[in-house]
């Protein structure tokens, strides 16, 4: 199992969460982008990042509904991973094969409410599922345990797409998934810590 670390929480100090990451025994940079247009809230943009280097891969996560720029935004990052949500948009193949067309490997995200039947037919064409055990758009929130079925039912595998979980990671709560899934996705139990990559290893044990 893989992790990847969410700087949502760290708008203020994003080159300092590069930096400390960029250190750390992490395989992935984790951005939420918020526009405001799909969560209540509002992130960074993809222009406060662009000017940060690191040698990590960068998972990039779309939580807007105006998936045109914003996929075309992510793009100029060369990111190994852009994800975007199920219930952003009813046109899921237009933004499957935009992102294909980069290069890039493309997730999709369900919130908690959403089945997984509901996004079965899209399973063969993407490389990874998000499942996200908060409700999209602030960091810190609790974990939603309806996400450990989802991510028990997306591990019995027919396409070759990653399992990932987004929400509410922590030392007790990874118990409950770490069979099911290929990657972690934590911000706030990792960074606020002075010893992140203990963090990290205590998610992959």
């Amino acid at each position: 199992m893989k992790v990847s670390v969410s700087i949502l929480k760290e708008k203020d100090n994003l080159k300092d969460a590069f930096n400390r990451l960029e250190k750390s025994k992490t395989n992935y940079i984790h951005l939420d982008i918020m526009d405001g247009s799909f969560t209540n809230n509002k992130s960074f943009t993809i222009n406060d990042v662009i000017d940060l280097k690191t040698s990590k891969e960068l998972d990039v996560h779309i939580m807007s509904k105006n998936l045109d720029k914003e996929i075309n935004d992510a793009v100029k990052l060369k990111p190994s991973i852009i994800t975007f949500h199920y219930e952003a948009t009813k046109d899921i193949l237009k933004y499957i094969k935009l992102i294909k067309d980069n290069n890039i490997k493309v997730g999709l995200a369900i919130n908690p409410k959403t089945r997984v039947w509901k996004i079965r037919k899209y399973l063969k064409y993407i490389d990874l599922v998000l499942v996200m055990s908060v409700n999209p758009g602030m960091g810190g929130q609790d974990f939603i345990k309806s996400s450990i079925r989802k991510v028990k039912k997306l591990s019995k595998k027919k396409y070759n797409y990653l399992v990932s979980i987004d929400g509410g990671i922590n030392a007790k709560t990874i118990n409950y998934v770490k069979n099911y899934i290929d990657i972690a996705v934590s911000g706030s139990y990792i960074l606020d810590s002075d010893d992140i990559d203990k963090k990290i290893e205590v998610l992959k044990k």
